[in-house]
Order: C-alpha cells, then structure tokens, then sequence
C-alpha cells in the first residue's frame, strides 16, 4: 500500500488485527519525535493527522481537535501525562540509541537502558504528551545464535 497516496477509506477498510491510534497536541511535534528518537516512518502528515510505520507495522496520529465529537475527547486530561498507564513497545530498537536520541532533544527518559531479567534489554522514554515508549533488544546474551 502507497501511504502517501492512499484515500482514507481505502486505508481504512486495509487495517487488520489490533491497531493503535494516538490523540496528540502537536502532530507534526510527535512525528518528528517518534522519527528521530526510533526511525520510524512517517507518512501523510499534517497538522490533523498521520500513519506512522515500524518495520511492518502501522500506526496512526491523530490531533485532538479531529476527535471533537468523538466522546473520547472529553476524557482526556487537561494537564500531562495523558499517556500514563500504557507502554508502546518496540521490540526491534536499540535502546541505548533511543536513549541518547531522546536525551540530545531533551525529552524525559524515564528508565536508562537496563538489562532485565526477561531477556530484554530496554529503555523507557516518555514523549511530550505523555506516552511511554520502551525501546528494547534481546539481551546479547539472550539474541537467537549466540
């Protein structure tokens, strides 16, 4: 599928299994942060709305003001963190780059990079608006052949 051309129904009619959908203050703001601190790839952005991709997975942003009828908009807090409670996990992000990434841009990192005793080795870093990201990697130790 061509995300940056794609219509909105045929992109939505396409989206299968679980998906994830993110209210945000600033739009391009999140991008950017979610471009820089984990690579990910970001698509048909603007002020209102993006698709943002993470290997093969898909992921979309959406501002606030587009939810202004939708009743979820009223349950969101008027001060941060609107995120709390959930973690993001990207299982496939280095997280002591994400870590440094995050920490040269001044955003908050909650958890430096840790290995755990699940096999991971992970950092937590919280975006503007309150979302947890956990970048994480199999501990060396634990990675497939070695």
């Amino acid at each position: 599928m061509d995300y940056e051309t794609v219509g909105a129904d045929a992109f939505g009619a396409a989206l299968r299994g679980i998906g994830l959908n993110l209210l945000v203050r600033d739009v391009p703001a999140q991008v950017d942060f979610l471009r820089d601190v984990f690579g990910m790839g970001a698509h048909r952005v603007s002020a209102d709305f993006a698709i943002l991709t993470y290997g093969t997975q898909v992921m979309q942003i959406h501002a606030d003001g587009t939810y202004r009828s939708h009743p979820l908009l009223g349950l969101l807090p008027e001060t941060p963190p609107r995120g709390a409670g959930i973690e993001i996990r990207l299982y496939d992000t280095d997280p002591d780059t994400a870590a440094a990434r995050a920490d040269a841009r001044g955003a908050t990192v909650l958890q430096p990079p840790t290995d755990k005793p699940h096999g991971l080795r992970e950092t937590c870093i919280l975006c503007d608006n309150g979302y947890a990201w956990v970048a994480s990697l199999p501990k060396p130790e634990t990675r497939q052949g070695t």
